[in-house]
């Protein structure tokens, strides 16, 4: 797909769900889109994230996040470990990739725990999906890794094996603009 045509699909999303980003207008973000920032949407696009404006970045002066806001983990980021590391030290069944490495492929940083929680008072994500997201380092010398989801109503982070990998966790990621 051209950026044109990716243009008019991000607009619509942005349009359709306003609740998501209050008192930002489509025009001042459109003018933050770059060549890499295009390139990265279109990859969280082409693996099912579903890229929406989330908020301001405070960061960057006048800049804007982008959020993978598919109602489940993206379908095209699934079955993947968390990290190189991980992936490494999997003696047999590897999964093809990883997170993190997937991630930085495609422009992007994983989610943080205070991320996925601000995601998730925008809608129900991930129902009946997981997604890692990025893990303290003191946890990941450990061995571990942390995903989140929704059940029950509520927003859990759990705690699992780097090396894991599941047909049903993925990650989204954020990309700033």
């Amino acid at each position: 797909m051209n950026d044109t045509e990716l243009l008019k699909i991000l607009k619509a999303r942005f349009e359709q769900h306003m609740q998501r980003h209050p008192d930002i207008i489509w025009s001042e973000v459109q003018a933050r889109l770059k060549p890499a920032s295009l390139e990265s949407l279109q990859a969280m696009e082409d693996t099912g994230g579903e890229p929406d404006v989330i908020g301001r970045d405070d960061a960057t002066a006048g800049g804007f996040l982008f959020c993978d806001c598919s109602t489940e983990s993206p379908s095209g980021r699934r079955s993947l470990c968390y990290d190189q590391a991980a992936l490494d030290a999997r003696k047999e069944n590897k999964p093809q990739s990883s997170a993190l490495e997937r991630a930085v492929s495609m422009g992007i940083t994983l989610l943080t725990e205070e991320q996925y929680r601000a995601l998730q008072q925008l809608g129900e994500f991930d129902t009946r999906t997981s997604s890692w997201i990025e893990t303290p380092d003191a946890v990941r010398m450990l061995g571990g890794a942390i995903f989140g989801d929704r059940r029950y109503g509520r927003v859990f982070i759990y705690h699992n094996g780097a090396q894991s990998y599941y047909a049903a966790r993925g990650f989204r990621g954020l990309l700033r603009v």
